[in-house]
């Protein structure tokens, strides 16, 4: 095997790329540039009916937004079959594999006994010496692989340790099925080879299949690839992970605003650990990244604890880059038509003003751009029923007598209208949040916001006092 390592992802495009995809392929992507070596794409389309384009689109796009995409063009499966064909051809000729005539009832006779027998179903290997022409006429062979019959296979796992099959387990599996097709089995062990991958990291369901493939390398005389078989996430509950916890497509994340560096930070901690870090920059990673240290054990699935790393990488990234983030996401947030209702350059401007106020509040895109409404809202304002509240009891008449003073005002800043504010409160006896609270209803319709000083800079003073005067009745 040559010393660049070279890893692959390999999912079906029977559907979106879900959560636990997502992880598989940031450890392959994590190894490959912890070892200055490359990330292959495979797309394993064989299962023609459920495999769709827009699948496979959503899968590439998918990885493109995580920031986890190949590092060469994606491979499609279906594409291999002839060269899986004269593989099995070379099996043939060596007679590592031959031709089975076993019939559908005699199968189905096979299955039904090893169910009596309280055993697990395995092929009885009839047609393993059996001469060709014994063979009826019009049935279509399978070829089958001849495994060894005694003995056992070892696949030495970085993450599993050594695991034993016993060969009387593993059968004389199908490699190509009677119209020709090639099995799953034996297009995977192929297409890695020809792939010159290296090192296959992949789940552990994939465990019982690693015997099986390793038989096959075997047989054709190929070096086996380093395997490490990554335990499933779970739910909460501990169990398998689903739907109702989490097990969705990534675009569903990026749908609830979640960044694509939270996302992998949280990812990489679902079996993986470095000391006790939480907060992880790709940077430390890929520096610290080795398939040595995923954890034997399942991973549990904790949508809190990715909210809180979300926000944390909100407040930790550039105001910038949330602006930027913001605009783009817009089109994919269930609420990014607030980001819409302006011309871009007057939202652009309005979110670099506001954003040092609004993003420490929010844990995902979604609440971040809930919070900028106030910026872009129509006059006259929604009130909440708690905004309505306040300016009823009492409000409406600080409002009407600070917003001649605001008017007033010689310069238009947070500073000059918090002085303004406070002395306005202390000449009236009130608290200074007894005063700001009437003007955050007025400005925003909320009872929540950033700074109701910073507020006031950032719509500027002729919306400011239209907003207060709206409210000042």
């Amino acid at each position: 095997m040559t010393d660049a390592v070279v890893t692959r992802f390999a999912p079906s495009p029977t559907g979106f790329l879900h959560i636990g995809g997502a992880r598989t392929a940031l450890f392959n992507w994590l190894y490959a540039r912890a070892t200055g070596g490359k990330m292959l794409l495979r797309i394993e389309d064989t299962d023609r009916e459920r495999s769709t384009e827009p699948a496979v689109q959503a899968i590439i796009e998918g990885l493109g937004w995580m920031g986890l995409s190949a590092d060469e063009p994606p491979v499609s499966q279906f594409a291999r079959a002839t060269r899986h064909r004269e593989v099995v051809e070379e099996l043939l000729a060596k007679g590592a594999a031959y031709r089975c005539y076993a019939s559908q009832a005699e199968l189905t006779e096979m299955r039904e006994k090893a169910r009596a027998e309280k055993r697990p179903p395995r092929y009885d290997g009839r047609w393993r010496d059996r001469d060709p022409s014994e063979a009826p006429a019009d049935t279509k062979p399978v070829i089958r692989l001849r495994a060894p019959l005694d003995g056992e296979t070892v696949v030495h796992d970085r993450v599993q340790g050594d695991v034993r099959f016993p060969n009387k387990d593993l059968d004389d599996f199908v490699l190509l099925r009677s119209d020709g097709n090639p099995t799953y089995m034996l297009a995977v062990v192929v297409d890695d080879h020809d792939m010159g991958v290296t090192h296959v990291i992949r789940g552990d369901d994939h465990l019982t299949n690693a015997g099986r493939q390793t038989l096959i390398y075997k047989a054709m005389g190929w070096d086996v690839p380093v395997m490490a078989h990554i335990p499933l996430i779970h739910g909460p509950d501990g169990a398998k992970l689903s739907k109702r916890h989490g097990a969705l497509g990534i675009e569903a994340y990026r749908a609830m605003g979640y960044l694509p560096v939270a996302l992998r930070n949280y990812l990489v901690r679902l079996g993986w650990s470095h000391g006790d870090d939480e907060i992880i920059s790709t940077e430390d990673m890929i520096a610290w990244f080795d398939i040595d240290d995923i954890n034997k054990g399942a991973a549990r699935f904790d949508f809190a604890k990715l909210e809180a790393i979300n926000g944390h990488w909100i407040r930790l990234s550039d105001d910038a880059v949330l602006v930027e983030m913001l605009m783009s996401e817009r089109d994919v947030l269930p609420n990014g038509a607030i980001l819409k209702t302006r011309s871009d350059d007057e939202v652009r401007a309005k979110l670099t003003n506001a954003m040092p106020g609004l993003k420490g509040r929010a844990k995902t895109l979604v609440e971040l751009a809930e919070s900028t409404s106030y910026l872009f809202a129509d006059r006259p304002l929604d009130l909440e029923d708690k905004a309505e509240a306040i300016l009823a009891d009492g409000g409406r008449p600080i409002v009407a007598a600070l917003l001649p003073q605001f008017a007033a005002a010689s310069t238009w800043s947070a500073d000059e209208l918090e002085t303004l504010v406070r002395a306005y409160a202390e000449a009236n006896g009130l608290k200074l949040g007894k005063a700001a609270q009437p003007l955050r209803a007025a400005l925003t319709g909320r009872t929540t916001s950033p700074g109701v000083f910073d507020v006031l800079e950032v719509l500027g003073r002729d919306e400011s006092l239209a907003r207060l005067g709206d409210q000042a009745g």
